[in-house]
């Protein structure tokens, strides 16, 4: 049985994280997706300390379909270079995991 991920990736604009949710929503690559914000977000960027609103993305879906959702991510996202980081959900409730299951994608074996 597919485990089952969360991913996150946070975005300069609420259009652009709505954007990205739907999309991949649409696709059926994720089964959901919260979106948060605005948040504020320090970091190191080309030897400078950054300090930027953003809205975050968490987003559930397969294991299987991580490297889809990261696909097309990148190809949406406005970053030179998103964040995107996946989580394994070691527990959860057994229907809603099911549903994340029913809800998205199987890969197809090409």
């Amino acid at each position: 049985m597919d485990k089952i991920i969360a991913i996150i990736t946070t975005v300069d604009s609420h259009e652009a994280v709505e954007r990205i949710s739907r999309t991949l929503l649409e696709e059926r690559l994720i089964a959901c997706a919260q979106v948060i914000g605005p948040i504020t977000s320090v970091y190191w960027w080309k030897d400078r300390v950054e300090k930027a609103q953003e809205w975050l993305a968490l987003m559930k879906t397969r294991e299987t379909l991580y490297e889809a959702v990261e696909r097309r991510v990148r190809e949406m996202h406005p970053y030179e270079l998103p964040e995107i980081v996946a989580f394994n959900v070691e527990r959860g409730l057994p229907g809603y995991l099911q549903w994340v299951r029913d809800e998205t994608l199987i890969p197809r074996i090409t």
